[in-house]
């Protein structure tokens, strides 16, 4: 390091010289060294400041300083005429917006804010219920659906609507009296399907708008359970929809919105042994205007196409060591949610329908950090939405842990404890359906 020793013996030498006879005349220059074992610069400018950052190392010109930190007085006197620039800018766009395309902006904000709405003046709440703004809600792209369930607690039924994009539970009251008690059953544009415990009367809502329609009871008596699905007509509600229900007898009515009556299209098929077999647990599933439905003895799946009435009937064997199960959707394929057992270990997995082979092949499963809590307990699943989003109940002793699956992004989420906004007590889960929230659904 003689040569840096040498160079600063330089430096302070001329130094000196600038002192006597320079100084007064024209502003002192900085002189920068840089310091090889430490990476930072050191001003030997009266006795030599050290400490500047060595991303900042470059040579500076013998008439320039360092940059002075303006006040914040200074920044703020720069920005506000900027500022009030913007807003008259601002004022002047939306005073000469168009109206006619507040309903496409509106259409595709979340629906939190969509309701919130409502409440700007009487011309926007009723836009909400137009025609018009039905048909761009329809076409606007939407995100994750919603869950529509029903509580217990102490003996009382609630209902609890859960929001997944904000993770946050809805307590709306509930949209029957309180002496029927009914069970959400499926689901189609925005409308969920709820049938009371007869089995024999259904109800049509909106539980956003808690608009709530009686359709004409099924024609066909008696206590059997039965099996219920939807299809719309088109590409939302304000074309109609279909309900359908079948039983383990293969009795079977369709439901036409638009006709607002029921009706046995055809006879069932020959080719299909009677009496059915179906698995009560899992919802049916709707792909267009096909219905899928879960069936046991054989295993498999059974599927009536609401458009033309044709059955048709698969044998496909289930995974081993495979206790619940349900059918799901996700992008028109037909999909396998269950609880696979073995030992004491538990575990959720998720399968897909393979076309060519109509076989189930694995595609994701919980972690098992997860299914570490499960171990040793007898756990028993509910599916409460089955379509692109998931909603699992897991349920055991003294138990019941929710969890939603994403069927593109294969991710696993746990869902917050339900609890009613009076009370700090959790909500036991009793049943649900997913929903696609649209506020201009109508029954």
């Amino acid at each position: 390091m003689g040569e840096v020793a040498a160079l600063r013996q330089l430096v302070g030498q001329v130094q000196e010289l600038w002192d006597l006879y320079g100084a007064n005349a024209h502003p002192l220059p900085r002189w920068y060294l840089l310091d090889f074992e430490h990476g930072s610069i050191k001003d030997d400018y009266c006795g030599g400041r050290t400490g500047y950052n060595s991303e900042l190392l470059k040579i500076m010109g013998t008439n320039q300083s360092p940059p002075r930190k303006r006040l914040r007085r200074d920044r703020n006197r720069e920005k506000a005429p900027c500022s009030n620039a913007t807003e008259v800018m601002q004022h002047e766009i939306w005073k000469e917006f168009p109206e006619d395309l507040f309903e496409t902006v509106i259409a595709r904000l979340p629906v939190a804010a969509i309701f919130r709405f409502r409440t700007v003046c009487r011309k926007w709440s009723s836009l909400l219920g137009s025609d018009s703004f039905s048909r761009q809600y329809s076409e606007a792209p939407h995100g994750l659906p919603w869950f529509y369930t029903i509580t217990h607690e102490n003996a009382n039924n609630n209902v609890a609507m859960y929001d997944p994009s904000l993770k946050k539970w809805h307590h709306p009251s509930v949209p029957l009296a309180p002496t029927k008690i009914v069970i959400p059953v499926a689901s189609v544009g925005g409308l969920v399907c709820l049938l009371d415990l007869s089995h024999r009367n259904f109800y049509i809502c909106n539980p956003l708008t808690q608009s709530l329609k009686e359709i004409p009871p099924r024609s066909v008596q008696g206590w059997s359970r039965v099996a219920v699905g939807m299809v719309l007509n088109g590409r939302s509600s304000n074309d109609g929809y279909k309900v359908m229900w079948l039983g383990n007898d293969g009795t079977y009515e369709v439901y036409d919105s638009t006709k607002n009556t029921w009706s046995c299209p055809g006879v069932f098929p020959p080719s299909i042994k009677l009496p059915l077999a179906l698995n009560f647990r899992s919802q049916p599933v709707a792909v267009g205007s096909t219905l899928y439905f879960m069936c046991a003895e054989p295993d498999g799946v059974l599927s009536y196409d609401v458009s033309n009435g044709i059955w048709r009937q698969f044998a496909i064997p289930l995974p081993l060591h495979l206790a619940d199960h349900t059918l799901a959707e996700f992008q028109g394929k037909v999909m396998l949610v269950g609880l696979l057992c073995k030992n004491a270990a538990t575990c959720v997995c998720i399968w897909e329908l393979q076309k060519m082979t109509l076989l189930w092949k694995e595609v994701d499963r919980m972690p098992n950090i997860w299914c570490l809590e499960f171990y040793g307990k007898h756990m028993k699943m509910t599916c409460l939405g089955n379509s692109g989003l998931l909603m699992l109940s897991l349920k055991a002793k003294r138990m019941n842990r929710l969890v939603t699956y994403n069927l593109l992004k294969k991710e696993w989420q746990k869902v917050p404890d339900c609890m009613l906004p009076c009370s700090r007590k959790k909500q036991w889960i009793a049943c649900g359906t997913a929903f696609d929230p649209c506020p201009s659904a109508l029954a």
